[in-house]
């Protein structure tokens, strides 16, 4: 993600008027529509390790989790927007960074001893309030998410966009609970 890039600059670059109006003034929009990828991801398992070992063994599934995807998303360009208990959302206005995100967390958690799951879309959302973000590739990402298998990546993506580590497994349709059936996702592994 460009530094020059955030929530704030962004909103104030698209803003109507200079930013600086009267308070009866100011325009009343509290949206900007942008073009982002979105990805979430998971702990696969966290609920019953919690329940069959105790908060604080799961609290260090937790620790590595966080730190992991913390620690590869500066280094990778996104950005996290939220922590979700065991899961996260992270933000790249460009796709191939935030795929490749996914594709690292899946790597780097495939013998750890548990798992993730992850889902991303790309599209236009709106960028709401300034720090929150609505629309279909926001709630597709989620849902991917939570049908995802445990260690897989389901992806609403240009394939032009996936970096070169990582390909497109199979392409299939799945049935989201509130949509109904929906094509062109693809089911990403690394590559060989």
């Amino acid at each position: 993600m460009d530094p020059e890039i955030s929530p704030a600059r962004e909103w104030a670059g698209l803003r109507t008027g200079s930013g600086t109006e009267p308070p009866g003034q100011l325009p009343d929009a509290s949206y900007l529509s942008i073009e982002r990828t979105f990805c979430f991801a998971d702990l696969t398992g966290f609920t019953a390790f919690t329940r069959d070992n105790g908060p604080l063994a799961a609290v260090e599934w937790l620790d590595e989790f966080r730190k992991v995807s913390r620690d590869v998303a500066a280094k990778r360009g996104v950005r996290v927007a939220k922590w979700l208990g065991d899961g996260v959302m992270v933000v790249s206005t460009e796709p191939t960074p935030t795929i490749a995100w996914g594709g690292h967390l899946i790597s780097h958690f495939a013998d750890a001893g548990f798992k993730v799951r992850i889902g991303l879309a790309t599209g236009t959302a709106l960028l709401y309030e300034g720090d929150d973000y609505v629309g279909e590739p926001v709630n597709l990402a989620a849902k991917l998410c939570a049908i995802a298998e445990p260690g897989q990546i389901l992806a609403h993506c240009d394939v032009a966009d996936l970096p070169s580590w990582l390909q497109v497994i199979e392409e299939i349709e799945v049935d989201i609970r509130g949509v109904g059936p929906v094509g062109g996702i693809q089911r990403l592994g690394l590559t060989n």
